[in-house]
């Protein structure tokens, strides 16, 4: 369950419920009441979702108004409050590709600083709704005044070369997550520099984000670090064995580390239907234990991505926690799933700084 001073003491201004929702959209195979109990439980741990695009789609549209729904991109302002949506983790990654991964380094340090700068334009585009959050107080914070905190990241560890000086500035700047997968010092197991790498981001209580990361390099990174790992999102290479998807192996790694692995809603990887997400948050859950398992959509990118029926954008939240409320789950494991292991991953980072700030002074 997510700390007792963590929790808000009126429900955050966030309008979720079946009256949200469009009737074509909701399951036909839910039970009465499982729509309005997932409401009232998300209007007070809402979701905080571990990953949305929307920056990238942002860039190359500045002038799309996310206050107002529109059918050409998959997230705005009313869907994520329609999801019950409190936190979001805005991702500074570009697209893949072989022109990106053949990109010098400073100009992958380039495109992130763009990234970045759209990220604090949206927030202050629209502060009534979006605020900068650095810390897990700042979460709790936003949540409790009906604000949807914004935590940027994760940047590419591409950026880092043989110098710590751009993790650092990206930390000033804001940015509380990096992403080691396909930087050469965690490609083929941790350099010396990227053990550097861990220490620093432990220091700075930046999260790491393995996804994309192969399962040994995961692990080792997963042991490597103080402070908790998250892999934003994935789902389960038990139901289906997608080169994104965590294995078992890294799963357990997560559980020895406290980490916290976020099930994505991408067909791709999850299968097409709401059940099926289900069931890879259900394996997530089973194998690396409920206070390792969240929800990390995938969602900011223009139409064409496929989407699993009824969660096609923020405002099916509520669907899959009714889903997962009649497959049993507690309403305390589903609080730890939408919010309380995200604010716990934060704050243990800000512990383990807080440490090795600690053994340096004395």
């Amino acid at each position: 369950m997510a700390d007792l001073q963590d929790e808000p003491q009126t429900s955050p201004a966030t309008p979720v419920g079946p009256g949200s929702l469009g009737a074509e959209d909701n399951p036909a195979t839910l039970m009465p009441g499982a729509l309005d109990r997932a409401a009232a439980l998300l209007s007070v741990h809402p979701v905080a979702d571990g990953c949305n695009t929307l920056v990238w789609t942002l860039r190359q549209s500045p002038y799309h108004d996310i206050d107002t729904p529109d059918t050409g991109v998959d997230t705005d302002i009313p869907r994520l409050r329609a999801g019950g949506v409190g936190a979001q983790f805005w991702s500074l990654l570009m697209p893949s590709g072989p022109a990106r991964e053949a990109a010098a380094c400073d100009q992958v340090v380039s495109d992130t600083l763009e990234q970045i700068d759209v990220a604090l334009a949206l927030m202050r585009r629209y502060p009534d709704s979006l605020c900068l959050a650095l810390n897990a107080d700042d979460l709790a914070d936003a949540r409790n005044r009906g604000r949807i905190a914004s935590f940027l990241g994760p940047v590419t560890g591409r950026t880092l070369t043989d110098s710590l000086g751009t993790l650092r500035a990206f930390h000033a700047l804001g940015v509380r997550i990096l992403a080691p997968a396909g930087a050469a010092w965690a490609m083929d197991g941790l350099t010396a520099f990227g053990h550097e790498v861990v220490r620093e981001t432990n220091r700075l209580a930046m999260l790491l984000d393995l996804t994309g990361c192969p399962p040994a390099a995961a692990c080792q990174l997963a042991a490597a670090s103080k402070a908790p790992v998250i892999i934003s999102h994935t789902a389960a290479a038990a139901l289906n064995p997608h080169p994104d998807n965590v294995t078992d192996e890294v799963l357990l790694a997560l559980r020895e580390a406290d980490g916290l692995a976020m099930v994505t809603f991408d067909t791709a990887l999850t299968g097409d239907s709401l059940h099926a997400v289900a069931d890879h948050v259900d394996h997530v859950r089973a194998v690396a234990g409920s206070h390792c398992v969240g929800l990390g959509a995938g969602f900011g990118a223009e139409p064409g991505i496929p989407r699993p029926a009824g969660l096609t954008d923020p405002s099916g939240y509520p669907r899959l926690i009714a889903e997962l409320l009649e497959r049993g789950w507690t309403e305390t494991d589903l609080a730890l799933l939408t919010w309380g292991n995200a604010q716990r991953v934060v704050r243990d980072a800000e512990f383990t700084a807080r440490a090795a700030q600690h053994r340096k002074t004395v």
